[in-house]
């Protein structure tokens, strides 16, 4: 007998809980309310105004009873009906002294005590009292099981009547109805609690009733709780939505059977649905959706036919009542605000529309199921049409949509692509094989949403509603038709399907053409803008689909310039920030292989897929971030600019390592000529993107000529100067003059002596001095192995230093220094002189410690002779050119003291 307590204290705990939890949210709302009202009430008081009242609305309102007002429902919460207001009473004439302040009464504990937690544990004692009198009936061996569940379910009749006379003798009596501590309601929910334990221990412990006669009486309880909830409050609604949804729960059955399970639930539903509407309970109706929704999963996996119809039936039962009574602005439904989008309209859609969703996919894709779900998301968008508040349904239809066309896509792919052919083939259960249908189904969903989002532009002064429109029309058709590809062209080249792109693509040019010319309205230019981005990436899809893999690269590439203008042309922030999500993609995909074509990139000089897997997006990416700099130089222009410098360097670096390696980018080699290149474009894109940093004044354009410098310069000094000098490897550097000394340093030298002349009045003394000092050391460089190659041939290594290759290293950069001296003096410029200064100390010093040592004969004359000469001419060019008339003050002072000695 135990068992039997115990079983029925837990069934009066399982259903306690749901119903406490929605009692505390409807106490938490309704406290929330009476202290905004309170509120209200003590700033009018201190105004010294009547307090304002909510203006009347033609929809039903919760309103407040309160005394000494005569009610007719013992409850706080009522509709509000068309009867006049209560004629307000005469206001006393102001006076000079203030008015105190108002302030609500605090509860204290023994009001609590005594009004509150009475009444809760009084109710729950009640329920288990019952249940406690059945047990000493059993443990006395006082009552046959019979008379046991006959005296429980007259104990449930009396509760429930004491409730319902509680409730009559307050209205008589003009109590005021508090609900979280109404005892009319605690009672009437003792008995229902009750009545649930009757029929159920009735059915369950003892056999009087089959299931179906369980199943029906539970049904009624559920619904006669529901319907006593119109008399005593949110409490007992709960209790009948956990009661009703419950019930199939405790109800088992060998043979389920769908149809008379969702007959119930359709009636359930409604019910819950009539009840939230007339009462305005948004709780009851989330409440009832999701547990409608949630009970279309049992056997969702591979039905029967009459299972499945039954699973469907259920669907739409619950579609069209969400229709007909909880979306607003819909049939009989709460009256909907002009241009507002509600959550629960749209969500209560969605819910129904997922179900049936899941439903074709546990069900592969059955013909009937695919039937029911295209007829609910034409539903969805007629909804949408009619009654704004359910327009976030339109893009969930949309996006439900895509997930079933790419569930119908996917198992097949990954068998084609994942597993071997033979025995393995089959091993993962999908949808059929057959493409017609999802095929016509496609362009059925593309029709549907494109044409009715253009068709409902300009219809709302909302422009959320005009965008939530255009996004729909745009992805929807574009996402189908990807999903499409991948089932039946298994990314391969397809033209009927880069056909379709195509003919997307000029659709919505064509709607973007359009839009543009209307009149103004809200949201319009943004569609417009929607639409045209639409028809750049159907464009960008249509070249990817027709061409071989590389190009989708080019593809995406070609997308972002597109974009950028039409955020020109509209400016929307959202497609600025598109077309750098766009430019992420691009880069993850290079970066997923840098050949962008693998093994197939070829062996042909800068025509190669090097050039249109890197050209192709650099040239995007340039134009790109000049048509978004015009407007803002915002986060995504600053990284199509930098896409852009980061394209163009690869490009050219990968061209020279493609033809320096016969095609092979990832060749663990580096010969002097590729590094020499490499330095040589290092340092013409830093001379570009100094002059063109001088114009834009981004900060991309200049931290990007920096960091360009920066590894140009590591790469003199530690391939040029160090590991690949020829002088130090002894590999052949090629004939006189027209060599590799040429371009590994005379090059070089001189695209650095540019840079230093370019970035003179732009950058500050050190960098400038960097960049002259490379220059300097390059040429000298360049100066003494081109002379070294006129002694010694290719290799540099062979033979011995002679008195005039000697010699010829001296005049050579003596010469050198000369002509950096003029320069200096032609541009006026000291870091030039100063240079000057430091190449002609380095030849002083080895004249005076190599030649005077190694020198013979003739030649250590004419080193010293020459140095000499030349060392007195620049100081004849300082006197006269550069300090001309200190010199003259000088020359006059002398005078001066000379004719006065005299």
């Amino acid at each position: 007998m135990d068992e039997v307590i115990w079983v029925l204290l837990g069934l009066v705990v399982v259903l306690a809980f749901p119903v406490l939890a929605i009692v505390a949210l409807v106490n938490a709302l309704n406290a929330k309310e009476r202290a905004r009202q309170l509120e209200l009430r003590v700033m009018a008081l201190e105004a010294g105004a009547p307090a304002a009242r909510p203006a009347p609305s033609a929809e039903p309102q919760p309103i407040v009873v309160e005394p000494p007002l005569a009610v007719s429902e013992p409850i706080i919460e009522a509709p509000v009906t068309d009867l006049p207001p209560p004629a307000s009473p005469p206001r006393p004439e102001p006076s000079a002294t203030p008015m105190p302040s108002a302030t609500a009464p605090s509860t204290t504990l023994e009001e609590r005590l005594g009004t509150q937690w009475v009444v809760w544990i009084g109710g729950l004692a009640l329920a288990l009292g019952a249940i406690f009198l059945v047990r000493y009936s059993i443990e006395q061996g006082l009552l046959g099981p019979g008379v046991r569940i006959l005296l429980a379910a007259i104990f449930a009749g009396l509760l429930i009547a004491a409730g319902e006379w509680a409730r009559r003798n307050e209205i008589a009596a003009g109590v005021i109805a508090i609900p979280t501590r109404h005892i009319p309601s605690i009672l009437t929910a003792a008995g229902t609690v009750t009545a649930y334990a009757t029929v159920y221990a009735a059915f369950a412990l003892y056999d009087f009733l089959s299931p179906p006669a369980a199943f029906v009486l539970l049904g009624l309880v559920a619904l006669a709780t529901l319907a006593a909830a119109l008399l005593h409050g949110p409490a007992l609604a709960g209790l009948g939505v956990a009661g009703a949804f419950v019930t199939p729960l405790l109800v088992p059955s060998d043979a389920p059977n769908y149809w008379a399970l969702y007959v119930y639930l359709a009636i359930v539903s409604a019910a819950a649905f009539a009840l939230a509407r007339m009462r305005l309970w948004r709780w009851l109706a989330i409440t009832a959706v999701v547990l409608g929704a949630l009970w279309t999963l049992p056997g969702v996996n591979y039905p029967s036919v009459d299972a499945l119809a039954a699973h469907l039936f259920h669907a739409l039962a619950g579609f069209a009542l969400v229709a007909t009574l909880i979306v607003s602005g819909l049939l009989y439904g709460p009256t909907a605000a002009p241009g507002k989008i509600d959550e629960i309209s749209s969500g209560a859609i969605g819910a129904y529309l997922l179900a049936v969703c899941v439903l074709a996919i546990g069900s592969a894709h059955d013909s009937a199921a695919l039937a029911v779900f295209t007829i609910l998301a034409a539903a969805t968008v007629a909804i949408a049409w009619r009654s704004e508040a359910a327009l976030w349904a339109l893009p969930a239809a949309g996006a439900l949509t895509v997930f079933m066309m790419l569930h119908w896509a996917v198992p097949a792919m990954f068998e084609t692509l994942v597993l071997a052919p033979g025995v393995t083939r089959g091993a993962i259960p999908g949808p059929s094989t057959a493409t017609g249908l999802h095929l016509a189904l496609g362009a059925a969903f593309a029709a549907l949403f494109g044409l009715s989002s253009f068709a409902a532009q300009g219809r709302s002064d909302n422009p959320t509603v005009a965008l939530l429109w255009s996004a729909t029309a745009v992805v929807t058709p574009i996402a189908l038709l990807i999903a499409l590809y991948m089932r039946i062209a298994e990314f391969e080249r397809s033209i009927p399907f880069a056909g379709l792109a195509l003919l997307l693509a000029a659709l919505d040019g064509y709607a973007t053409d359009l839009l543009s010319k209307r009149e103004p309205r809200p949201g319009l230019a943004a569609s417009a803008a929607v639409f045209a981005t639409g028809a750049v990436a159907s464009l960008a899809l249509a070249l990817t689909l027709a061409l071989d893999k590389g190009w989708l690269t080019v593809g995406l590439a070609l997308m972002v310039p597109g974009i950028a203008w039409i955020s020109e042309q509209r400016p929307l922030p959202a497609l600025r920030y598109l077309a750098a999500a766009v430019i992420v993609l691009v880069l993850l995909r290079v970066g997923y292989e840098p050949r962008i074509v693998g093994n197939d990139i070829g062996t042909t000089p800068i025509l190669n897929w090097l050039l249109y897997g890197y050209g192709v997006p650099a040239a995007s990416f340039w134009t790109a971030g000049y048509l978004l700099r015009r407007r803002a130089d915002d986060v995504p222009a600053r990284m199509a600019d930098s896409a852009a410098i980061l394209f163009t360097v690869l490009l050219a670096l990968l061209e020279i390592r493609h033809y320096m390696n016969n095609g092979d980018v990832f060749r663990q080699s580096t010969a002097l000529a590729e590094v020499a290149m490499q330095v040589s474009v290092g340092l013409a894109m830093t001379i570009g993107l100094e002059r063109l940093r001088a114009r834009t004044r981004s900060i991309v354009h200049d931290v990007g000529a920096q960091i360009i410098a920066l590894l140009t310069l590591v790469a003199i000094v530690f391939g040029l100067v160090v590991s690949l000098n020829p002088q130090l490897t002894g590999r052949p550097v090629g004939g006189a003059f027209f060599n590799l000394i040429l371009l590994g340093y005379g090059i070089p030298a001189l695209l650095a002596a540019i840079l230093a002349l370019v970035a003179r009045d732009s950058r500050p003394l050190g960098y400038r001095t960097i960049a002259a000092t490379s220059a300097v050391v390059l040429s000298m460089l360049y100066l003494g192995l081109e002379v070294r190659t006129l002694y010694h041939g290719a290799i540099l290594t062979r033979g011995v230093t002679s008195d005039a290759e000697q010699y010829t290293y001296s005049a050579v950069w003596l010469v050198f220094g000369i002509l950096l001296l003029f320069a200096g003096f032609m541009l006026r410029s000291q870091p030039a002189r100063l240079a000057s200064a430091a190449v002609i100390a380095f030849t002083i010093v080895k004249v005076f410690v190599i030649d005077m040592a190694a020198l013979t004969g003739i030649f250590r004359a004419l080193s010293f002779i020459g140095l000499g000469a030349v060392l007195v001419g620049i100081g004849w060019l300082y006197q006269r050119l550069l300090f001309p008339a200190r010199n003259k003050a000088i020359t006059s002072d002398a005078t001066g003291a000379g004719n006065g000695n005299e």
